[in-house]
């Protein structure tokens, strides 16, 4: 561990990454990540090599000392008491835990790169998001992805970052460890993904067309199409999947919260491949 260091002064220049984070939020952190809450931040030291730097209060170093001597040198520990960390970071960080990560390069988020990491030869579930703006609907994305067992996560080029600080955080840090990649070119990565790796692509959306949810019957290797809320899905973007599905709700409900309906279908799809597993074994 290299480390920890105690910061005497607001000016370290060690710490410039930690300062005025909810403004760097918005401007960028030249690749890196911030990530927050002790939770998070374990799960990101179990991957080291990502990790760029540690700003703790003394008492959070405390809890994670164990877990911390088994970082490399290249991966610096600072410890500064609560109301100096919240001088540094422009607000009041009540966990006392900030990180900064190395941010994924745009080769690691291309398809096929993620893609290439999934056994073409056994079954595999996708989720797949066109348009999703809010930050807590991306984060929850990630914890239901991971929840259920999810491959990889696919997200076109207008959907926000999974790497802001508040999504990591609702993710429970699963923004961190289930695979994603950014389609450059959505529709045609869409028929890619059905040609070359046998993805069958189920859209979420309320159509004349859509078949309930409980009876999907999705083959073993698939992919949910999620649009947002409002929109939902464009016609190009049904046209380009092989099915359409609906969750079936009360008169007068025209939908429901991106995240929730993504959780909903996940779970009808784990239902449904346990029963086809049982049926097999019989």
């Amino acid at each position: 561990m290299n480390g920890p260091h105690r910061i005497e002064s607001l000016d370290d220049p060690r710490i410039d990454a930690f300062r005025d984070v909810r403004d760097r939020d918005l401007r960028g952190r030249d690749g890196l990540f911030m990530a927050e809450s002790e939770l998070v931040v374990r799960r990101l030291i179990r991957q080291p090599d990502r990790l760029h730097a540690l700003l703790l209060s003394p008492e959070k170093l405390d809890r994670l000392r164990d877990e911390l001597v088994v970082l490399p040198e290249s991966v610096p520990v600072f410890v500064a008491d609560l109301e100096q960390i919240g001088m540094i970071a422009g607000f009041h960080v009540h966990r006392g835990v900030l990180a900064t990560g190395h941010r994924p390069s745009r080769r690691d988020l291309q398809v096929e790169q993620v893609m290439n990491t999934i056994d073409e030869d056994h079954a595999c579930t996708l989720l797949l998001a066109r348009g999703l703006t809010n930050v807590d609907n991306m984060g929850a994305l990630f914890r239901n992805a991971a929840a259920f067992g999810v491959d990889a996560i696919i997200l076109d080029e207008a959907c926000c970052d999974p790497l802001y600080r508040k999504s990591i955080r609702v993710s429970m840090g699963h923004a961190l460890s289930i695979p994603w990649a950014i389609a450059d070119d959505w529709i045609p990565t869409l028929d890619m993904l059905r040609s070359r790796w046998g993805i069958c692509l189920a859209a979420a959306e309320c159509t004349g067309q859509s078949i309930p949810a409980d009876e999907m019957n999705l083959p073993a290797r698939s992919g949910m199409v999620l649009g947002s809320e409002g929109p939902g899905l464009d016609q190009d973007t049904i046209a380009a999947c092989d099915r359409v599905v609906e969750i079936p709700m009360a008169a007068g409900v025209p939908s429901l919260n991106v995240a929730t309906a993504s959780a909903i279908l996940l779970w009808e799809r784990c239902r449904q491949r346990q029963i086809d597993g049982d049926a097999s074994s019989r």
